[in-house]
C-alpha cells in the first residue's frame, strides 16, 4: 500500500531511513541488535478529535526521547512510527494492519474514542501485537494483550456525581455523546445520581457532528434540573458550552462534565462560558507535583505551541513508560515475556503520582482529582489516591480467565 507522507510521521533520534522500505520478509526477530525498537502510535492528529490526539503524540515523543537519551532498550534505540487517523475509524483499521504486518511494532500505544479502540483491538489480538489503550472510558475492557491506562467511571465518575450533587441539588439532566463512551457513561451517572438520592430527568445524545444545541437547550429549561451532566466529546460539541452561555443559562444551572476541559475548552471559551464547570480526572495540568511540572515544563520546552496538557497526554506518558518497564523486567520484548512481566504488579512514578498495573483487569491504580474551571484554569478541589478500577474489576478477572478478549457492557 503506498503512503501518504502527509499522513506519515516517523519520528526518530537515531535513524532517518523509511520503515515502510525494509523488506516484507523482515519479522520482529529478524532485527539486529543496533536496530530501533519500533513504538506504534495511532491517534487523531486531524478531524474533530484531532486536538485530543496531539498532546499524546508529544507525550510519546517525549518518553521516547528520554529513554534514548538514557541509552535506550535493551541496548537498543527506540523509533516512533505514528500515523494521524484523522478521526477516521476506516484509517484506524487500515494503519492498525499497517503496524501489526509491515511495520511490525513492539507495541502499538492509540486510540481515542472507544470506537476507535474497538475497531483496532480485534487486530492487534489476531496477529498478537501488543496494545496500550490510554484514554479515559467507561470501563469493561477484559483482554489480555490489551493495558488500558486511563480512568474509568468508578475512578471518576463515581466522585464527580455525587460531589456536583451535593453543590447544587439532585434533579439531573444528562447530556451525552452518541456512541458507547456516551451511552454507557451516561448509564454509569443515572446510577451515581440514583445511589445519591437523586432523579435523572432526561437522557440526550449527539453525534460527533452535532454543533447545534438550540432545541435541547429549550428542552432543559423547560425540564428544569438542578445539574448538567454532560460527556459530550469533540470539538463540534464544544459548542454547547458557549450556546449554553448565550442563551442565559450560565450561572442558572451548574454542569459537571466527564469530558470538558480534556482539551484546550478552559483556555478557548471566554470565562464567562467555562467557570465553574465541574471535572474529574486521573490529572490536571495544573497539578503542583514536582513531577508534575517537570513533566509540563519538558512537555512545552519540546513543544511549545502544544494543547492543554490533560488526562489524555499524561496517561499516554505513563502507559509508555509502563510498557518499558515492562521490557525491562522481561529482558526481551517477546509479547507473552512482556505481558508476563506486567502482570507482577509494575508500578511508574508519573505526573499524576503513582500508576500500578492491575493484573486481573489489565487496568491501572491511579489517583483522580476533582477541579473547576477558574478564569480558563483547572482549580483542584479534591484529590483521591489510589483510585482502583473496581468497574471492570466487577466483570473481568485475566487471572481466572486469561484467554478473555472482549469488552463487557457493565450491568449496572
Amino acid at each position: 500500500m503506498a503512503i501518504n507522507r502527509r499522513r506519515f510521521l516517523t519520528t526518530s533520534l537515531t535513524a532517518s531511513a523509511s520503515l515502510v522500505a525494509a523488506p516484507a520478509i523482515l519479522t520482529r526477530g529478524a532485527f539486529g541488535a543496533d536496530d530501533p525498537i519500533l513504538v506504534g502510535s495511532l491517534h487523531d492528529q486531524s478531524g474533530p478529535i484531532g486536538t485530543s490526539g496531539v498532546p499524546m503524540v508529544k507525550s510519546l515523543e517525549l518518553g521516547i526521547s528520554e529513554i534514548n537519551a538514557a541509552g535506550g532498550l535493551l541496548g537498543r534505540p527506540l523509533k516512533l512510527v505514528h500515523y494521524d487517523t484523522q478521526s477516521n475509524i476506516q484509517m484506524y483499521s487500515q494503519y492498525a494492519q499497517q503496524l501489526a504486518l509491515k511495520d511490525k511494532v513492539a507495541v502499538v500505544h492509540g486510540g481515542i474514542t472507544s470506537a476507535s479502540r474497538e475497531a483496532i483491538r480485534p487486530t492487534f489480538d489476531r496477529f498478537r501485537v501488543l496494545y496500550f489503550y490510554n484514554t479515559l472510558y467507561e470501563g469493561g475492557v477484559c483482554d489480555r494483550n490489551t493495558f488500558c491506562t486511563g480512568t474509568t467511571p468508578a475512578q471518576t465518575v463515581e466522585k464527580l456525581v455525587p460531589y456536583a450533587m451535593s453543590k447544587s441539588g439532585k434533579k439531573a439532566y444528562i447530556i451525552a455523546a452518541d456512541y458507547n463512551y456516551g451511552q454507557i457513561t451516561a448509564k454509569w451517572m443515572q446510577k451515581y445520581v440514583k445511589d445519591n438520592g437523586g432523579e435523572t430527568l432526561s437522557v440526550d445524545f449527539f453525534p460527533l457532528d452535532v454543533t447545534n444545541f438550540g432545541p435541547t437547550i429549550s428542552k432543559i429549561q423547560a425540564a428544569k434540573p438542578d445539574l448538567i451532566l454532560s460527556a459530550l466529546v469533540g470539538g463540534n460539541h464544544t459548542a454547547f458550552y458557549r450556546q449554553w452561555t448565550a442563551a442565559g443559562m450560565k450561572g442558572q444551572i451548574p454542569i459537571a462534565s466527564t469530558t470538558f476541559g480534556l482539551v484546550n475548552e478552559p483556555s478557548t471559551l471566554d470565562a464567562a462560558e467555562s467557570d465553574a464547570i465541574l471535572g474529574a480526572y486521573g490529572y490536571f495540568e495544573e497539578l503542583t507535583t514536582p513531577a508534575s511540572t517537570s513533566y509540563v515544563e519538558k512537555l512545552k520546552m519540546q513543544s511549545p505551541d502544544i494543547p492543554y496538557i490533560s488526562e489524555l497526554a499524561a496517561a499516554t506518558y505513563e502507559g509508555f513508560y509502563l510498557w518499558a518497564e515492562g521490557v525491562k523486567k522481561a529482558g526481551s520484548l517477546d509479547r507473552m515475556a512482556v505481558i508476563e512481566a506486567l502482570e507482577t504488579g509494575i508500578s511508574f512514578d508519573g505526573p499524576s503520582g503513582k500508576v500500578t498495573i492491575d493484573h486481573a483487569t489489565h487496568h491501572v491504580v491511579r489517583n483522580a482529582f476533582l477541579a473547576s474551571v477558574k478564569d480558563r484554569k483547572w482549580s483542584v478541589l479534591e484529590s483521591y489516591p489510589d483510585a482502583k478500577p473496581l468497574d471492570t474489576a466487577g466483570v473481568c478477572d485475566l487471572i481466572k480467565n486469561p484467554a478473555d478478549n472482549q469488552q463487557y457492557v457493565i450491568d449496572i
